[in-house]
């Protein structure tokens, strides 16, 4: 039996300790791993050892600053998880490893607002059917990460906005998946998801203080303090669209006036050209015609990334990012829109707070989401059942199967 300050205790904090350090990162040499854990070199070379002869970590060649390395990531066969991004008009659900490789991804189009139920029934599908693909037993599967299109609310786990999608209204969609799939599930909305996908395997890389923007049908904003996703006690954190531009301006879904959404989202936006470009136009060919040269779209995207930058603004006063990422449909038109986003924020934002500031366009596209929301299982799942080779003696873990 362990005891707390027992050399089993200890040995097995330190082997939890260097697990969650590769499992958070994909793959680390035994130096980074010596640094994130704050273990001796000896006591790391000791613990990888006995995690790869228990078949926890695969350990490869590598090199670092030009040295002879070894990289050490999580055994392939340790398992898998699924990342389910709902979208306003898309499903994408792509299946990883624990060594951070996409195994499979998938994307088709869906009206996520007309029914809870068919979301759901398309999803399971889509689920089992990448599954099958990899050639992987469903037994492997550790949990799911699941990002929907507006605030969760942290009591009730259900959507805190039923303006955003009143065909969930009262849908907890963790219970919902997880009831269908038998597997735990973890859910959150897409701007936070798609901030740790960012923060994970895009740009935002090596930052600690990051906001992820995207502009969509909404806008919203998924906030990076001390590398760890600020959600707020109730979940709300990062509703940026609705920062108050002008309280004289247009009503907002919200029920407030002049919100930054009613001058930057896709629903308010594509009024303004549909006239001279008509009916079907849609943000995707919008900025497309702005690369073109299309000077109705170039204004209107010019005018969109003033009004986001002074968004941006507000959060660098309050919060001072060192980075922010802007994603959605928008982030494609790269400097037409990033120019006057920089414009605005020079002029509004506290020049100390505008001068550390990067701003960037997002390096995973439409893939932020589903990428995070990998991002999310493998930062939420336990330690236990990836130890249970290395520990044999330990308690085994449960591992639900589909049901």
């Amino acid at each position: 039996m362990e005891t707390p300050g027992s050399q089993t205790s200890l040995h097995r904090a330190n082997l939890e300790r260097v697990v969650r350090a590769v499992r958070m990162a994909g793959s680390l040499t035994q130096a980074e791993i010596a640094r994130a854990t704050g273990l001796s070199a000896a006591t790391v070379s000791n613990i990888v050892r006995e995690l790869k002869d228990g078949g926890t970590v695969e350990v490869t060649p590598t090199s670092a600053g030009g040295r002879r390395a070894r990289s050490v990531s999580l055994s392939g066969d340790a398992g898998i998880v699924i990342g389910v991004d709902f979208g306003h008009t898309h499903l994408r659900v792509a299946v990883g490893n624990l060594a951070h490789q996409v195994l499979a991804e998938e994307a088709e189009p869906l009206d996520v607002d007309a029914s809870a139920a068919e979301g759901f029934d398309r999803a399971e599908q889509l689920v089992k059917r990448l599954i099958l693909t990899t050639g992987i037993g469903a037994d492997k599967v550790i949990g799911v990460g699941l990002g929907v299109p507006g605030p969760i609310d942290v009591s009730s786990g259900t959507l805190g906005s039923t303006s955003i999608l009143p065909g969930w209204s009262g849908i907890n969609p963790a219970e919902e998946l997880s009831g269908r799939l038998g597997v735990p599930v973890h859910v959150d909305n897409d701007a936070n998801l798609g901030a740790l996908g960012e923060l994970v395997w895009g740009g935002g890389r090596g930052v600690k203080d990051l906001a992820y923007i995207k502009v969509a049908s909404g806008v919203g904003a998924g906030l990076v303090i001390d590398g760890r996703v600020y959600r707020g006690p109730g979940g709300t954190a990062g509703e940026i669209g609705h920062i108050t531009l002008d309280e004289s301006g247009p009503v907002c879904r919200c029920g407030n006036r002049g919100c930054l959404e009613t001058f930057t989202a896709a629903r308010y936006v594509l009024p303004l050209l549909q006239p001279s470009h008509g009916p079907d136009l849609t943000m995707e060919r919008v900025v497309q015609l702005a690369r073109e040269g299309d000077p109705g779209c170039r204004r209107v995207i010019a005018d969109v990334g003033r009004h986001i930058g002074s968004g941006i603004a507000n959060l660098c006063n309050l919060l001072n990012p060192s980075r922010v990422v802007l994603g959605g449909d928008l982030a494609e038109a790269g400097e037409l829109v990033l120019a006057p986003i920089r414009d605005s924020v020079s002029r509004y934002a506290i020049p100390s707070a505008a001068r550390q500031l990067s701003l960037a366009q997002g390096a995973l596209g439409g893939r932020a989401e589903v990428l995070g929301a990998l991002a999310l299982v493998l930062s939420e799942m336990g330690d236990s059942t990836l130890l249970e080779s290395a520990l044999p003696t330990a308690a085994p873990a449960s591992r639900l199967a589909f049901t």
